[in-house]
């Protein structure tokens, strides 16, 4: 594969959630809004891009049978250190993601992308595999925040988008948009659309 496609089949037909199934729960907690969802997706980005590389950097070097802890011991440094970045920068998103900022360390996607690319390929690639399938986890929160925020608050970026007369005219939000339920929901619906435009996708029977 050229750089080129390991960074876009991520975001499509390779996708970490809607594809693979992954980094569902963190998806369906932080996608109320869309600044929340904007900070998670990137910095699963930095941590899977970043983790991707330096495990690639010394695979070589690491024994077989510990590759769990060190990759561990990697992504929790990342993490510790994207968390107090975003304590000391955005402390209100902090405050709002906090515990799910540290359950990163948790993500299937970094688990996988570590153990089936990282571990046998060179680090640039592996780089731009993390970024890519970081990028693909970040643009289905986007995807999902921005429907769940706009039929669930009326709003984008906590800016009205729907306007007063509207409401005037009967127009309730929907609240249960703002339910984790519904985030199930709307990633269902997600993953349906996606495979009804690639066959490929779909389970044989």
């Amino acid at each position: 594969m050229t750089k080129k496609e390991i960074f876009l089949a991520p975001l499509d037909k390779k996708n970490p959630v809607t594809v693979l199934v992954l980094g569902i729960c963190s998806s369906l907690a932080v996608t109320a809004q869309i600044k929340p969802a904007i900070i998670m997706g990137l910095s699963v980005m930095i941590v899977t891009a970043f983790s991707n590389w330096i495990i690639s950097l010394i695979r070589n070097t690491i024994p077989n049978r510990i590759r769990i802890i060190v990759q561990l011991v990697v992504v929790a440094v990342l993490v510790i250190i994207v968390e107090q970045l975003l304590k000391a920068y955005v402390y209100d998103m902090w405050k709002q993601l906090s515990v799910f900022i540290g359950l990163i360390i948790t993500n299937c996607i970094l688990m996988g992308r570590l153990e089936a690319f990282a571990l046998s390929n060179k680090p640039v690639d592996s780089f731009i595999d993390g970024l890519g399938n970081g990028a693909g986890y970040a643009l289905v929160l986007l995807i999902i925040a921005t429907i769940r925020e706009l039929l669930g608050s009326g709003s984008l970026l906590g800016l009205r988008i729907i306007p007063p007369s509207f409401y005037d005219a009967g127009y309730v939000n929907n609240g249960l948009m703002i339910l984790p339920p519904m985030a199930l929901i709307v990633v269902g619906s997600i993953i349906w659309f996606q495979r009804s435009l690639h066959k490929e996708l779909q389970e044989k029977e």
